[in-house]
């Protein structure tokens, strides 16, 4: 049987594939460098630090670049997280299928071993899985959380490992409703320390004291006999040759999570502060919902809908809070109305659609013919437009309406006899704003103004600025907050006195909540900071070291092909394919080391990793070597900052089924394109070999 050598320069989708991953290399990890995305036409520079936002800046004309891009999206769409290891991945394994057929591996074999490869490690990493408990069977459930007639959460100029706060006070009696987190600042372990330094540490008490204290996974507290710290510190430690410091007797295992703080630091992979915010609206909807339903048994599910986030510019990055309520940003002209109404309760409407008098459902038919055109702001005394605004003024008169809340656009001129009459109309309001309003308030949602009646009014709403008048954002607009009294919404108010960093600000923390999220809708999470990857690396390299072995015939069952050839190439080829498969995972790790500054170069990262993997493949269980580890170091692989506190040590974790999912999209458009470029390449059937074509033949 003769088999070709594919020209791996004629593999353009795969190179391509490559090239646009590289670009997003720096996004892996805790500590990301932004990039700087400038328009060739205006010349603006925008600052990023996501895959998305990366991808929308990159011209993706070519094919290749369309599927890459459609594969984010459809991450980013379902959610939200993990497209910095998709884009990742695709580009390491594109590397590696190039390498494949460099050596003359067949595409079907590359295909069929790289997917069962895939699914064995998605197997294999169950068992690093830590199950989430009730974290909010701690909460006191007949308190609230902080209020301040304040709205400024002070995020530490240090943030760090964060501290349960429960100062709490009435949430009914006060105007205003945030929540506060006081914050140290901690540092994320690492998965693996190198002998010279464990060698190091070993000989100074305070470097026991952490071994022991980083075993029991919890922060350090005076209740040593609580049920909620139980730990024991009475085990027995001793040196190994390899440097590591063993627990005589001790079994390896996952403990689970119960607490919502240990949950919230794991997940927060270096960004503290955005997790401060994430964490603190999942504990304000509780208390909220709680308040609702004091009498419902059902569990608590965190409901995402009813969280919106508010950008202001120009302001300094400590008035960042969470609010109970609505907060958005209105123009200078409705300042005056604002302290006018601010202290009172009044009533509003809700309007679905437009507020314009040229609006109209889908279904209505009007004349195509006809065209209004005005040359000034002010219409005609006896226009279309001036007659229905006078309609909408009587229609709020009559039902004594101070607030309209429109979801789509609304009519400049309306907005305007509206503040003049002392009525405030915004627009552009999320649908779920509207449905919190509707439930708090009994209101109606209505599609036109004349459908309102008395029964679609809701009362009792009053509104504040969200910060003093004279704190103006760059955009020349002011933050107010519209509040009634049971509402079941929260806003995240973002600052940063850099307009460049908002949208990165917004992007950093919507992965924060999308973590914590799919963690507690999931009820389990990854052991992270490497753990998993890692597993998957030593996992394969197990796989590969069996199917060299010609007695052990059990991994040549995985595809049950009855074609000869199929089967004696994958015999042949499987450890080849395995061991390239395995390279995008140790790629991921070096990358991380090296982005978080834990290894000065790649090299040694790589050279480190490599070396934990042969004493997890040598020890015949790369999981109980890896939970050994974690149970007597911890659990992380770099490093987030530098700690002040050493003895605080917290867990790092990782979402199951966003992970998991990524690493399945990374490796199907890699294929994808693999089978595509081969059919182009070589067609359905086989060729005549060229060999001037050809960077060399191999026989079999």
């Amino acid at each position: 049987m003769a088999c070709r050598v594919i020209n791996k320069r004629r593999h353009l989708g795969l190179q391509q594939l490559s090239s646009f991953a590289q670009t997003g290399r720096s996004f892996l990890g805790p500590v990301k460098a932004t990039k700087f995305i400038t328009d060739a036409e205006c010349h603006e520079s925008l600052l990023i630090s996501s895959t998305v936002r990366l991808l929308e800046g990159l011209d993706l004309t070519c094919a290749v670049g369309q599927l890459l891009n459609e594969a984010v999206q459809a991450q980013s769409g379902t959610y939200r997280i993990g497209t910095s290891t998709l884009l990742f991945l695709v580009g390491a394994w594109s590397r590696a299928v190039e390498e494949c057929l460099h050596l003359g591996v067949p595409t079907p074999v590359i295909v069929s071993v790289m997917t069962e490869g895939l699914s064995s490690c998605i197997e294999a990493v169950v068992s690093l899985q830590v199950p989430i408990y009730n974290v909010f069977d701690h909460m006191d459930s007949t308190s609230t959380v902080d209020v301040s007639l304040c709205p400024f959460l002070q995020v530490p100029s240090d943030p760090g490992l964060l501290k349960e706060k429960h100062d709490f006070k009435d949430a009914t009696s006060q105007l205003l409703s945030t929540y506060g987190l006081s914050g140290r600042h901690a540092e994320s372990p690492k998965f693996f320390k190198t002998q010279a330094k464990v060698e190091t540490e070993k000989k100074t008490p305070q470097a026991l004291q952490n071994s022991l204290y980083t075993y029991s996974f919890c922060r350090k507290s005076a209740l040593i006999h609580s049920r909620h710290f139980n730990r024991t510190d009475n085990s027995h430690w001793i040196n190994r040759p390899n440097g590591f410091l063993e627990q005589y007797g001790s079994t390896p295992r996952t403990s689970g999570c119960n607490n919502l703080v240990e949950l919230a630091v794991g997940l927060s992979h270096g960004d503290h502060s955005s997790m401060t915010l994430a964490e603190a609206a999942v504990r304000l909807q509780w208390q909220s919902v709680f308040l609702q339903q004091a009498n419902c048994k059902a569990p608590f599910m965190f409901d995402i809908s009813r969280l919106l986030t508010c950008c202001l510019p120009g302001l300094p990055e400590t008035f960042s809070c969470v609010c109970l309520g609505y907060v958005t940003a209105v123009p200078m002209s409705s300042i005056a109305l604002i302290k006018e109404l601010q202290h009172q309760s009044f009533r509003m409407i809700l309007i679905e659609g437009d507020l314009t008098e040229s609006y109209r459902h889908l279904g209505f038919n009007k004349s195509v013919n006809i065209k209004t055109k005005l040359d000034s702001g002010k219409p005609p005394e006896d226009s279309a437009e001036e007659l229905w605004t006078k309609s909408v003024l009587q229609v709020l008169i009559q039902f004594n309406v101070n607030l309209v809340l429109v979801q789509g656009n609304v009519s400049e001129y309306l907005t305007e006899r509206c503040i003049h009459s002392k009525r405030l109309v915004i627009g552009s309001v999320n649908g779920s704003v509207l449905q919190a309003f509707a439930e708090a308030t009994r209101a109606v949602p209505v599609t036109y103004i004349t459908q309102v009646n008395e029964d679609c009014v809701g009362s009792k709403v009053s509104v504040t600025f969200w910060t003093s008048p004279h704190d103006i954002n760059r955009s020349n607009r002011m933050a107010i907050l519209l509040k009634t009294e049971g509402i079941n919404l929260i806003t995240v108010v973002l600052t940063s006195p850099v307009s460049a960093q908002m949208e990165t600000k917004e992007d950093r923390f919507w992965s924060c909540v999308y973590r914590l999220y799919h963690a507690l809708k999931e009820k389990k999470v990854f052991l992270g900071g490497g753990a998993v990857e890692f597993l998957c690396l030593s996992h394969l390299q197990i796989l590969a070291e069996k199917s060299l072995n010609k007695e052990n015939h059990a991994c040549s069952g995985w595809l049950p092909d009855s074609s000869s050839w199929m089967a004696s190439s994958l015999s042949v080829y499987r450890p080849t394919v395995l061991k390239y498969l395995a390279s995008g995972w140790h790629e991921y790790l070096s990358a991380v080391m090296f982005n978080t500054a834990t290894h000065p170069s790649a090299m040694e990262a790589s050279t480190f990793i490599q070396y934990h993997v042969q004493n997890a493949t040598n020890s015949g269980s790369p999981s109980s070597y890896i939970l050994s580890k974690c149970s007597k170091l911890s659990s992380g692989l770099f490093h987030s900052g530098i700690s002040d506190n050493p003895e605080v040590v917290p867990r790092v974790y990782d979402t199951v089924t966003p992970k998991t999912e990524a690493w399945r999209r990374a490796l199907d458009l890699v294929l994808l394109v693999l089978q595509t470029d081969s059919e182009i390449i070589t067609g359905l059937v086989h060729t005549q070999i060229n060999s001037q074509e050809l960077d060399g033949v191999l026989f079999l």
